[in-house]
């Protein structure tokens, strides 16, 4: 599993049938301590991520083993949004303000 910002979403009229209906969104990966990589991804959203929000992604065969996906050509999916990001005690994210 790897840590990710949500950064925009792809627009494909035209694409395989197996992806219709599904969100694809671009997520920057992200180190441990928030920071972003270089590293940008498109994934398959199976939970209903927007953008700003960070996500893990999983990747290769597990991208296909969430609910509905099975079928789907997708080596990256967002499998949850993540609400706190927490490293060594210190809050590096917080997705609700307290």
């Amino acid at each position: 599993m790897e840590l990710g910002k949500v950064v925009g979403t792809v627009v494909s009229t035209v694409k395989d049938e197996k992806l219709t209906g599904n969100k694809l969104l671009i997520v920057n990966l992200i180190t441990a301590d928030n920071k972003p990589t270089k590293n940008h991804v498109v994934a398959v959203d199976t939970v209903g991520a927007g953008v700003n929000e960070i996500v893990i992604c999983v990747r290769g065969s597990s991208a296909r083993m969430a609910k509905n996906m099975d079928t789907v050509p997708t080596d990256t999916s967002i499998v949850a949004i993540v609400d706190t990001l927490e490293v060594q005690g210190e809050i590096l994210y917080q997705k609700y303000e307290q």
